[in-house]
């Protein structure tokens, strides 16, 4: 499983996140950083990511249009850098059940 991190978490996460999630990328380091929500969920989808935000959008489109991709969405405020690695890291077995279980979105709260 690859993660998608959208503008509003720290492309300085990725590398700390490939052991877990290898191919992980940020939506800067890959030239998206003006792209639409749309274009996200569609580049996402067709490049076999998790979108990982912390906005409702991404939960909207998932109501609305489906997998892929699925999202998971972090329900924290203003989380540092280091909250955010720990709750992807530690919940890592969740995330991957429920999506395999045919989740389309998992809200994370730490």
């Amino acid at each position: 499983m690859k993660l998608l991190l959208d503008e509003n978490l720290s492309r300085r996460l990725v590398p700390f996140l490939q052991e877990a999630y290898p191919g992980s990328s940020q939506v800067v380091l890959l030239g998206l950083e003006k792209a639409s929500d749309l274009a996200l969920w569609q580049h996402a989808g067709q490049h076999d990511y998790v979108l990982v935000t912390r906005d409702a959008d991404f939960y909207d489109l998932s109501l609305t249009r489906g997998a892929p991709p699925v999202v998971l969405w972090l329900r924290i405020n203003n989380p540092d850098k280091s909250e955010v690695l720990r709750l992807l890291i530690d919940r890592q077995d969740t995330i991957h059940e429920a999506f395999a279980a045919g989740a389309t979105c998992v809200e994370l709260w730490p």
